[in-house]
């Protein structure tokens, strides 16, 4: 034991723990055991160090430290095991049904993704001038025990469902609304998402797989103006002019809302266009004890010092 809680050990633990931080920011691979070993590790030490150490035992506040400190590191190593990071895209009017883009995720994770349903109602951006992306306020509605609910979340607003934590980003643009129907299929309604707006402004076309067949268009959106001041304070908004064009075997085809387009496959109709925002996701049960512990572990050093460094008389026994 006096070997596990030794200052040498403490030194060797945090420089595993600094080198497994930096894989996990520039590899991202196998990121979870390289951290969470060092912070077992350096549990461990500090386990035996309390046990060990007569003057933790003796000073109080030394004692409540180390064990917040102690508490820190196993919640720490606890969310690396049990967390989730995602992103996924809803267009607007679009439910959430618990798939994801890309995830990462700490191997001790439960799903609880399909208990977080919630409805993107659509949102409003304010632009400051030269693009700068001000406030962003979505809509969404979700369904509790009391009934339907509806809020707006943000980019620092989230929305909190079933512990998740689903936040607005930068990346959002334009969907053409289409209706794809196969003889003697059922008809399948969906949205197209192209390139995130303004980023990808001149470059407003995507190749789109007709479902259940191999055939690919490609979907084009004209646009006349820019949408969004580049001078002036501004907001994202919908062109007024929102025909699509369908680039299929070589031959474009230009439809306004409504229109419908027959192949050989079956009829496509265009109903017309809407707008996506993409969402992360986030998930780590420890964030609020992780936040009480700290919380305990400043005051309890406080404690300490003020009790060492109070003004005392010299003379205080007699």
């Amino acid at each position: 034991m006096k070997a596990l809680a030794s200052l040498k050990l403490t030194a060797a633990a945090l420089g595993l723990l600094a080198a497994g931080v930096l894989w996990a920011y520039f590899e991202r691979a196998q990121s979870v055991p390289a951290l969470v070993a060092p912070m077992a590790l350096l549990a461990l030490n500090l386990g035996c160090a309390i046990v060990l150490n007569p003057k933790f035992r003796a000073q109080l506040p030394l004692l409540v430290f180390h064990v917040a400190l102690l508490v820190l590191v196993l919640l720490a190593a606890a969310g690396r095991l049990t967390y989730l990071n995602g992103r996924l895209e809803l267009a607007t009017g679009e439910a959430f049904t618990g798939e994801l883009l890309d995830a990462e995720q700490g191997p001790l994770h439960r799903p609880r993704l399909a208990q977080a349903a919630f409805v993107n109602e659509g949102f409003e951006i304010d632009y400051a001038p030269k693009w700068k992306r001000l406030e962003t306020r979505n809509v969404v509605r979700w369904r509790t025990a009391r009934g339907e609910e509806t809020g707006v979340i943000g980019d620092q607003t989230p929305l909190v469902l079933a512990g998740y934590r689903f936040y607005t980003t930068s990346n959002k643009g334009f969907a053409p609304v289409f209706v794809w129907q196969r003889a003697g299929a059922a008809a399948q309604r969906g949205s197209v998402h192209l390139p995130p707006y303004p980023v990808l402004q001149f470059a407003q076309q995507v190749q789109w797989i007709l479902p259940g067949t191999e055939r690919g268009v490609t979907v084009r959106l004209p646009l006349d103006e820019e949408l969004i001041d580049y001078e002036r304070a501004s907001g994202f908004r919908l062109p007024p002019r929102r025909d699509v064009e369908l680039v299929v075997d070589g031959r474009a085809h230009v439809l306004a809302p409504g229109a419908s387009l027959e192949l050989a496959e079956g009829r496509l109709r265009y109903e017309g266009l809407t707008t996506w925002m993409g969402y992360v996701v986030f998930f780590d049960w420890t964030l609020p004890w992780l936040a009480a512990a700290g919380a305990l572990a400043a005051a309890a050093l406080g404690w300490h010092f003020w009790r060492r460094f109070a003004a005392r008389p010299w003379n205080e026994a007699r």
